[in-house]
């Protein structure tokens, strides 16, 4: 049972919404002090013992702290061993997790005028509770964001909704994008409409504009997160998972997002230019790869065959740098150059990605951007 002060706040929160108090969640490409990961050792979601998982996740670290402070949580049985596999200058700290998904986990950062930092304290649920979750418990990742909060010292808003950091992106200036997929699953908030979705997101995030995609990447296991499709790279500006095969699902999904962003117009009126970036080729779990996973009741079934959703918009923008993934030697460079004409100012980075995919997401799933007040 949470424990609640006099006037109903769980102990350690903040009263009121941030939005009163002046906070707002800023984009993802201003300017960060920090980036959060959390360190796989899962066995059923990463395969033998996770040890593959644990050197494509060092190397987005490594890429990303050439631009910001890395912090990168560990359970305790972990932590010599990743304190042995991540350079000096990541700071590597105890924080207990069921998996290493940041992005949802962690805490969704907040910045207030007069230079204070917060945080908004969403539940979560494991991406669907008992009703197509991934897997159960998940009793460590609910505590994440207060134990973050405690170290930083800052006010932590406790959200009343289910939503996970990958099902939304900000610009920074009002608006904000997400899938009809997700955030009105019944699964998730199955009393909330959209336009009450659209209240709480004002109330928590400070923002005056929800652009509404139908749906996520096709077999997308976190029920359509939009940061595997679409995101912000600029006020104004989005990039778009793209498919040109009409034989794939994809397609569809891609030509119904589209046609929502060009008929949209964000919090100051502008219409959106829409940058699009290939999609890897469909991409398959191979039989040695299914092998080497932990097959337990309680968690999501990864089978030889079965299809991942690959996206190169699922990239991290760093203060310095972009950290993309590489999935499909084919459509990598392409990706990347498309990337680097989007952030001149930035030196885009591929990272060989694949084994974060399996476990079901990607770069930008692991992180979560700290930034600076």
């Amino acid at each position: 049972m949470t424990t609640h002060d006099h006037l109903g706040v769980p102990a350690g929160a903040s009263h009121g919404t941030p939005a009163e108090q002046g906070f707002a969640m800023p984009a993802e490409f201003a300017p960060h002090d920090a980036c959060w990961m959390l360190w796989p050792q899962r066995p059923d979601t990463w395969r033998y013992g996770a040890k593959p998982a644990q050197l494509a996740f060092a190397e987005v670290a490594c890429a990303i702290a050439e631009s910001e402070t890395v912090f990168v949580g560990v359970n305790d049985e972990q932590y010599e061993n990743a304190r042995n596999q991540l350079p000096d200058h990541i700071r590597v700290i105890e924080l207990s997790s069921n998996d290493a998904w940041m992005r949802d986990m962690g805490p969704t950062f907040l910045t207030h005028p007069d230079g204070r930092l917060a945080m908004v304290d969403w539940v979560f649920n494991a991406w669907g509770g008992l009703e197509g979750g991934l897997y159960f418990p998940w009793d460590k990742d609910k505590r994440i964001r207060t134990k973050i909060a405690e170290m930083l010292g800052i006010p932590r808003f406790v959200a009343p909704a289910v939503i996970e950091g990958g099902a939304f992106h900000v610009d920074g200036e009002g608006t904000l994008i997400t899938t009809e997929e997700c955030l009105l699953n019944a699964n998730r908030n199955p009393e909330l409409d959209r336009a009450t979705m659209e209240a709480l997101l004002w109330d928590y995030l400070r923002v005056e504009k929800v652009i509404w995609l139908p749906r996520g990447c096709h077999l997308d296991e976190t029920d359509g997160h939009v940061d595997n499709l679409c995101c912000f790279v600029a006020p104004g500006q989005v990039a778009l998972t793209w498919c040109d095969d009409e034989t794939d699902p994809q397609y569809t999904i891609t030509r119904e997002a589209l046609k929502v962003l060009e008929a949209a117009r964000d919090a100051r009126g502008r219409p959106l230019a829409v940058h699009k970036l290939p999609q890897p080729a469909p991409l398959y779990i191979a039989e040695d790869e299914a092998s080497g996973l932990d097959r337990l009741s309680s968690s999501h079934p990864r089978q030889p065959g079965d299809r991942m959703a690959g996206s190169y918009v699922n990239f991290y923008i760093g203060n310095s740098v972009v950290v993309m993934p590489f999935l499909d030697a084919a459509h990598d460079e392409q990706a990347r150059e498309i990337l680097q004409g989007l952030f001149p100012d930035k030196r885009v980075i591929g990272v060989p990605a694949r084994e974060i995919l399996l476990g079901g997401g990607n770069i930008h799933c692991i992180t979560q951007q700290q930034p600076r007040p």
